[in-house]
């Protein structure tokens, strides 16, 4: 969970600082000089594949063969998909080991469970030696079924916090990622590209 966080936070400062800077950019240029400057993030690399997209792409005329002009609308739509696919590498990279939190989880309390039923198990069987119900007897293993529940949420509760405050901040920089693609895009068609 720590590493998470780390990677998060590092995440967040190079993006942050790329998108203060994008935010005051009125041409392409502008962006394209400011990514080479700053620190690689997410955003550097999305907006670095739809600029590798634009000079790839030839505009298309009104006939459909000859260059001319702005991107066509199927070429603006590709540019699309391709942000968006671009867009859910970066999420998916980010969003690596946020599962395992779940699976932590959920499956560290029935791992308490069984380790419960063993102890209650322990339990009975030194009643049964005993052949009395006494403290003694029960003891041990009552302690042994609580040990094991404590300790499965002790470690259930953090890897449940954590998946979903990961979950949340992935979630909401999955938002902002697609919402940067389209001030990308946005930026192309006030200059006339698309």
């Amino acid at each position: 969970m720590l590493a998470k966080w780390l990677e998060f936070r590092r995440v967040y400062k190079a993006s942050d600082a790329f998108l203060a800077e994008f935010a005051k950019a009125s041409r392409l240029e502008q962006v394209v000089s400011l990514s080479k400057r700053v620190k690689p993030s997410p955003y550097t690399r999305v907006f670095a594949r739809a600029i590798q997209f634009l000079h790839d792409t030839t505009p298309l005329g009104a006939d459909g063969g000859s260059p001319r002009g702005p991107l066509s609308g199927s070429q603006v739509e590709a540019l699309r998909l391709l942000l968006d696919a671009e867009s859910n590498s970066e999420r998916d990279q980010l969003g690596r080991s946020i599962p395992g939190l779940a699976i932590i989880g959920s499956a560290s309390p029935l791992m308490g469970l069984l380790g419960t039923v063993l102890g209650v198990i322990s339990a009975f069987l030194g009643i049964a030696k005993s052949g009395a119900g006494n403290l003694g007897a029960v003891a041990p293993g009552v302690a042994e079924a609580l040990t094991a529940t404590a300790v499965a949420l002790a470690v259930a509760i953090p890897a449940v916090f954590g998946y979903n405050i990961f979950a949340t901040k992935l979630n909401r920089f999955d938002g902002e990622l697609d919402g940067f693609g389209s001030e990308v895009i946005a930026l192309m068609a006030r200059e006339g590209r698309i």
